[in-house]
């Protein structure tokens, strides 16, 4: 959801934020799966269709290719430095910029609907101050 959210809010900016590519990758997800039906319907619910995403591992070539990455909690910020040691691009947490007590993610992973529609709209909520960051870092 997330990978779909912020590309579509890019797409709304002007060059060169309009350009950008966001993919997304887990630090435990397995490779081709299809984004869970609650996360699609959670999508759809505001004309945004993930019926085509797969799911992937993120990996040292992905991680080199990328100006930033955004991790969803601690714990991922956490585990990608202890994969990758050498790690040496900027890891923001989704909703880090905000100010709020907690910084991030819930994973809906699994359950009702209604958490992936909190989840959605926690990510969304982001949205506007990690594009804040990346233009703060052009």
């Amino acid at each position: 959801m997330a990978e779909k959210l912020l590309a579509h809010a890019l797409a709304a900016e002007p060059e060169p934020l309009k350009s950008i590519k966001v993919v997304s990758a887990g630090v435990a997800a397995g490779d081709g799966m299809p984004a869970s039906r609650n996360a699609v319907t959670a999508l759809q619910r505001v004309h945004l269709d993930l019926t085509q995403h797969r799911s992937q591992q993120v990996t040292d070539e992905l991680l080199r290719a990328s100006d930033w990455i955004l991790a969803m909690t601690e714990g991922h910020r956490d585990t990608l430095f202890a994969y990758f040691p050498d790690l040496n691009k900027p890891v923001l947490l989704f909703r880090e910029r905000l100010d709020s007590t907690d910084a991030r993610v819930p994973d809906p992973y699994g359950g009702p609907l209604q958490e992936y529609l909190e989840t959605r709209d926690s990510l969304a909520e982001a949205i506007p101050s990690i594009i804040q960051w990346i233009k703060s870092t052009l």
